[in-house]
């Protein structure tokens, strides 16, 4: 019988192992009791964590969800104005705890699994949906609402397409080159420069 407060560990250790799973595979071709044997545990005990691959897989996408939200409530907790909390949301995007090979591998996976699961497909649309506005709260403090939701718009497009840039490509993410372009298509959008 686990210890009292070990369901959490465990079920961390499997969502960790499910990610790393994923990455190493490449698709969502792998089984329960792979991601088992990967966190140390038996596939029975994942099974009574989870149900099945699906319910793993969607509780994957959910904890890397929260992981994010922290990340950004963190970022715009620490802001010093408008401008700088625009900039806490994309640098969120691409902290290193979010913005490893893979994690970026787990998400490009996902995103293939939306197609055919609701599940997934209504996480996407959350995240997408928080991304989008976050950043139109916080550029609305800059520009007028119009722009603030173009420019939202552009950046989330900007911060999704890097994510799959590097998904696939070879080597390390790298999260300042990301975050650079980003800023510097806020920049040119806001009519700021990064040195002003």
């Amino acid at each position: 019988m686990p210890k009292l407060g070990m369901e959490p560990i465990r079920r961390r250790e499997l969502i960790n192992a499910a990610i790393e799973a994923i990455h190493e595979c490449g698709s969502l071709d792998v089984t329960v009791s792979q991601i088992a044997k990967r966190a140390g545990v038996s596939s029975a005990l994942a099974h009574h964590y989870f149900g099945g691959k699906d319910q793993l897989i969607i509780a994957t996408m959910r904890h890397l969800l929260t992981e994010l939200g922290i990340g950004v409530r963190d970022g715009l907790r620490r802001a010093e104005g408008p401008r700088d909390r625009v900039s806490a949301i994309v640098r969120a995007n691409f902290a290193p705890e979010q913005f490893q090979p893979a994690t970026i591998s787990a998400w490009l996976t996902f995103y293939v699994k939306a197609q055919s699961s609701p599940q997934a497909q209504r996480l996407l649309r959350i995240y997408a949906h928080r991304l989008h506005s976050n950043l139109a709260e916080a550029l609305h403090r800059l520009v007028p609402s119009a722009q603030a939701q173009r420019v939202a718009e552009g950046t989330a497009a900007l911060i999704d397409g890097l994510w799959i840039r590097y998904a696939l490509k070879e080597g390390p993410a790298e999260a300042a080159s990301a975050i650079a372009l980003v800023e510097n298509y806020l920049d040119n959008q806001l009519g700021t420069r990064a040195d002003a």
